[in-house]
Formats: structure tokens, C-alpha cells, sequence
């Protein structure tokens, strides 16, 4: 089924209103406000994908939440960090200086915790938005190079990703990461369907 503009305008729309509304939960964990920003989504392949995180992150190290999802349609969601913008955040959530002994326990808990909040109020959104059912597994953290990326592992070279790049802006500090969709093969079509009936002749 061909992606169409209008269909794009629609993703970014209902991933924009799942943004917001993790927003909203994580402001009240915390003494600061945060904002987050989507300035948009794209549709790639995996090798696309591959080279633009390794033009955004070099070959870093990166900190990944990853929420796996079933029903009408099915993938995988996932918020990437690098390390050193996934330690600010835990720094700003607990309240410890990053580099603390224990930090390492404390960053697990903490970021599954907001990516577990991030992710399931963008897939939340979806499914709301397009009456459409799905179950989620319990949120994995890893952590894992660009070249190691387990995203990359096995994948079907006909898949499509749909990439996010999101800004966590905490007072004055800025913190970017970002939100990745893969589908199986077939879910992507899937969804598109979802969308036109749900949004009718508006695409």
C-alpha cells in the first residue's frame, strides 16, 4: 500500500498526541517541567535507518527502551538515548549527580519507567485513535553500539521503520533521543488501512 503525505501528516499527528499526553504524566514526576517535541516522522528502510543513527550518534553508545506489540498490527517501539543524555535524565528523575556508584540500577529503573510512560502513550494513541486493539510485553532496556543495534538483528530488508526524533527539554537542559516504530511485514499496510478509515476522505 503507497505512504501518502496525507498519511504521514496523520502518524505525526497521533504520535504528537501520544507525546503530549507522556508529557503530561512526566511533568508530574518531576520538580521541573519537561517538554517533548516531535518536529517530525519518517519513514525508512533499515539501512536508511542504520545511516542515520550513525550520522546523529556516531558509533556511540546507545540506551534503548523496547516495547514489543501484537493485535491488527504488530512490531516494535522503541526510545533511544545516548548514554550520556540517558544519564542527564536520570540525574534530573532521582535527583543523584550522574557517575554515582549505583547509577547503573538506578538508570535501568528509571528510563524503562519513562519508556514504558512514552511509548505506550504513542502506541495508546493509535490504537485509540484507530479503534484498533493491541497487547504490549513488558518494557526491555539494553544498551548497544549503532553497528550492534538489535533492531538490526534478522531484519527483513522490505520492513519499514518509522523514525521520530524527539527533544526532552527540561528547563535548560536538553536532552535528545529518539522514538523508533518497526512493523512486521504486513503491518505497515495494516495500518495505513486503519488510518483511511478512520480519517475517511480527509486522506
Amino acid at each position: 500500500m503507497k505512504l501518502t503525505l496525507s498519511h504521514i501528516d496523520a502518524l505525526q499527528e497521533l504520535v504528537n498526541i501520544g507525546v503530549g499526553r507522556a508529557a503530561g504524566v512526566l511533568n508530574d514526576m518531576l520538580a521541573s517541567p519537561i517538554q517533548l517535541h516531535i518536529p517530525e516522522v519518517r519513514l525508512l528502510t533499515p539501512e536508511e535507518l542504520k545511516r542515520e543513527l550513525k550520522t546523529q550518534f556516531n558509533d556511540g553508545l546507545l540506551a534503548t527502551v523496547q516495547l514489543s506489540f501484537t493485535g491488527s498490527f504488530s512490531g516494535t517501539a522503541e526510545l533511544v538515548f545516548p548514554t550520556e543524555s540517558a544519564a542527564n535524565l536520570v540525574s534530573v528523575l532521582t535527583g543523584e549527580e550522574p557517575g554515582t556508584p549505583d547509577l547503573d540500577v538506578v538508570k535501568i529503573g528509571a528510563l524503562l519507567e519513562v519508556g514504558n510512560i512514552v511509548l505506550n502513550g504513542i502506541m495508546g494513541s493509535l490504537s485509540n485513535a484507530l479503534i484498533e486493539h493491541l497487547d504490549y510485553s513488558l518494557p526491555a532496556y539494553s544498551e548497544s553500539k549503532v553497528s550492534n543495534f538489535p533492531i538490526f538483528a534478522g531484519i527483513d530488508e522490505n520492513t519499514r521503520i518509522l523514525l521520530a526524533h524527539t527533544c526532552f527539554i527540561i528547563e535548560q537542559l536538553h536532552i535528545s533521543g529518539d522514538i523508533i516504530l518497526m512493523f512486521t511485514i504486513g503491518s505497515l499496510d495494516a495500518l495505513l488501512k486503519a488510518i483511511d478509515l478512520a480519517f475517511g476522505e480527509a486522506l
